[in-house]
């Protein structure tokens, strides 16, 4: 537990805000990215493979001792690959269209079919009579409109017909044409690959030019900013080429099994479109259900392919690439799509497959350049408020709901205690801070107040279950959260939380002293120890003082726990007490949930002194012979 009575830390500092600057720079940017893509683009491609290959450089590096070779190699192997699928699916793309005058009738039922499902429904009834009756209504009154127009049949003048045809072209001007049609890709590839060639031979060069660059004045964090958006995008392309691979090869085999024609060309362009996030693998579904359903005169091969990429893509998404690289990149799954988006707008076809890495770029720029901190609270994955944050801003607006489901997926994973320790007093912490500040208003600390009772009270294994709903206005009116939570357990249980005559050694008695924080955190002690199947019971000093009730034994008593927020001030209170209960309670255990750091008189009056839930939860634990909240 953070203890109550510790300074709340400073808030971590707020985003930038964005000014006529700010605005300015960026669609300054943004010109330069849509403008200048003829240039980007290649050199973008070019950093990109080279992250791609790298390992393989690395590898050939070790083996032949130099760093040129193993470039070269390891480019020349890039491009056999890509020139062998390439050249696949080129011969399969003739092959289809050579085969296509095959199932023309096929597709001709099919299209019938569609059309009888689902326009001729439409046309059929009332609405086709109508539909036709329109229709022969126009075609009567355009009629006489024509025959004025066409006027009368041409008939035989002698006049000789032209027909112009196009001059046979030389086998110059044929090469010429498919040269200059080839001449801009070709283009293209050389400009990828000299560049891929020049930044792999400088990668060290080029690192440190950009470490003197960007962040001179700070060398480690740059250097970790480098290595760490390095290693994330190789690692990440080179799982991902493997994923894509195996995927590829799977859609192959399946449809071979099926009997699908081309199941190859299927294949590769399934591993090329899952590079596209999310819509990738539906076009490469889409297209080879197209194909199924022209080849097959039923519907059974369509489906089955439709199956076939549903089941090889969910064991991939769900079971492998969790293995190979986590089950998340860094970034939410809406950024994947907004950078999809963005991307395919600026540079076409090319910025939709490179939308996922240089996104990811962006966000590891975010998280270690202070300036671009906000595109790592933008794009990626990690929460933008902490936990407590998030109870605190809940609590503002009332949304008891969401806190409680966040807390029962937290409690499933961890205990109570932690969950008091790490969110829910921290979040008090915050509150507690803005109402020293003025910043919030009575009505908002009104709605603080009763969504943490209403959270506490949903969370409690207490014998009492909550009566919020008939009583919504108690927390309103009083003035601490925990006295209201006690009295809702008295109204339940009875004044004195139980039954009095209870084995020996069975009760834990919580007193607080006196403030609002005390009462609170006694109350959340007190439904841990219940937790933990102890009962606890919360009690004050003003009760302890009127002596125990009838029918009570002080051997049922073994561990009184004393929470104070504020002992230096609030210690005397108990002090004057503590001979007293020592005599009434002989065997009790004298525990102290106190805020962090020593007090010396606390140390030398309690038995054992503890400064979190967790260590009060152990200690009872131990007591008691219970299992210690994990």
């Amino acid at each position: 537990m953070t203890p109550p009575s510790t300074p709340t830390p400073p808030a971590a500092p707020l985003p930038a805000k964005f000014n006529a600057g700010g605005l300015v720079n960026g669609a300054v940017v943004l010109g330069l990215l849509y403008f200048g893509r003829e240039v980007l683009v290649p050199i973008t491609l070019a950093v990109l493979l080279s992250l791609l290959i790298a390992p393989l450089v690395r590898k050939l590096r070790r083996l032949v001792r130099s760093q040129v070779p193993a470039v070269l190699g390891a480019v020349i192997a890039l491009t056999l690959m890509t020139g062998g699928l390439a050249s696949v699916i080129v011969s399969q793309v003739v092959a289809i269209a050579a085969s296509l005058p095959q199932y023309e009738s096929t597709i001709r039922d099919k299209i019938h079919t569609i059309q009888d499902m689902t326009v001729g429904r439409v046309m059929q009834g009332e609405t086709g009579r109508m539909m036709s009756r329109l229709g022969a209504e126009a075609n009567a009154a355009s009629a006489p409109a024509r025959a004025t127009l066409e006027g009368p049949p041409l008939t035989a003048s002698g006049a000789v017909p032209v027909e112009l045809r196009p001059r046979p072209q030389t086998p110059v001007e044929v090469i010429s044409k498919l040269f200059s049609s080839i001449w801009g890709p070709l283009g293209h590839v050389s400009i990828v690959l000299i560049v891929m060639v020049f930044v792999l031979l400088e990668h060290e060069a080029l690192r440190d030019r950009f470490i003197r660059l960007l962040g001179g004045a700070d060398i480690r964090r740059t250097t970790q900013a480098f290595n760490d958006a390095g290693e994330r995008l190789s690692r990440f392309f080179v799982s991902q080429l493997a994923v894509n691979v195996g995927v590829g090869v799977a859609v192959w085999l399946g449809l071979m099994l099926i009997g699908l024609p081309h199941g190859m060309l299927w294949g590769v362009l399934t591993i090329l479109l899952r590079f596209v996030p999310y819509v990738g693998v539906v076009i490469a579904a889409g297209s080879a259900a197209m194909m199924a359903a022209a080849v097959d005169p039923g519907w059974g091969w369509m489906f089955e392919t439709l199956g076939l990429f549903a089941v090889v893509e969910v064991t991939a998404a769900q079971v492998v690439e969790p293995q190979l690289y986590g089950h998340s990149t860094g970034l939410s799954p809406l950024s994947v799509v907004v950078a999809a988006i963005f991307w395919s707008w600026i540079w076409g076809p090319i910025g939709l497959l490179v939308s996922t890495p240089l996104t990811l770029c962006l966000v590891v720029a975010g998280r270690h350049i202070k300036g671009l901190a906000f595109l790592d609270v933008l794009l990626g994955d990690t929460p933008a408020l902490s936990m407590s944050e998030r109870f605190y801003q809940r609590a503002m607006v009332g949304d008891h709901e969401e806190i409680v489901a966040a807390a029962h997926a937290y409690l499933k994973r961890k205990s109570f205690a932690r969950y008091c320790d790490k969110i829910l007093i921290p979040a008090l912490q915050l509150a507690a801070a803005d109402l020293g500040k003025h910043s919030i208003t009575p009505e908002q600390q009104a709605t603080v107040k009763g969504t943490v009772a209403r959270v506490i009270e949903s969370l409690g294994t207490d014998a009492c279950r909550p009566t919020w709903r008939n009583r919504r206005g108690s927390v309103l009116d009083d003035t601490s959260i925990g006295a209201h939570l006690r009295h809702e357990r008295e109204r339940a249980m009875g004044k004195w939380q139980g039954p009095l005559a209870v084995p020996p050694g069975s009760v834990a008695l919580c007193i607080g002293l006196g403030s609002m924080r005390d009462d609170l955190v006694t109350e959340l002690l007190v439904r841990i120890l219940r937790n933990q199947d102890i009962d606890a019971r919360h009690l004050s000093l003003d009760d302890l003082g009127q002596g125990p009730p009838p029918g009570a034994s002080a051997s049922s008593i073994a561990m009184l726990f004393v929470v104070s927020a504020y002992p230096g001030d609030e210690w005397d209170r108990i002090a004057e007490r503590l001979p007293e209960l020592r005599e009434r309670l002989p065997e009790a255990v004298f525990v102290g949930l106190l805020s962090d750091g020593e007090f010396a008189p606390a140390d030398e009056a309690m038995d054992v002194v503890v400064h979190s839930f967790e260590a009060a939860s152990a200690e009872a634990a131990e007591r008691y012979g219970r299992k210690p909240a994990a």
